[in-house]
């Protein structure tokens, strides 16, 4: 179970630095910069993703972050 919990943990920390990077690409599309609003919709996408996997797993992503 420890390996388990590992993995989620780890995807909890790769979900946090996809959300930190959508927020970049945020606002950066804020600023008018070209391509950002494409990187931002992968970003959150991809998050999406790695949200549903720790849902499976039995985790949660943090609220907090």
């Amino acid at each position: 179970m420890a390996d388990l919990d590992e993995l989620i943990a780890q995807l909890r920390s790769i979900e946090e630095q996809l959300r930190d990077f959508a927020y970049d690409r945020l606002r950066e599309r804020a600023d008018g910069v070209e391509g950002a609003k494409e990187q931002e919709k992968s970003l959150e996408q991809a998050r999406r993703a790695v949200a549903r996997a720790l849902k499976a797993l039995g985790g949660e992503p943090d609220p907090f972050s």
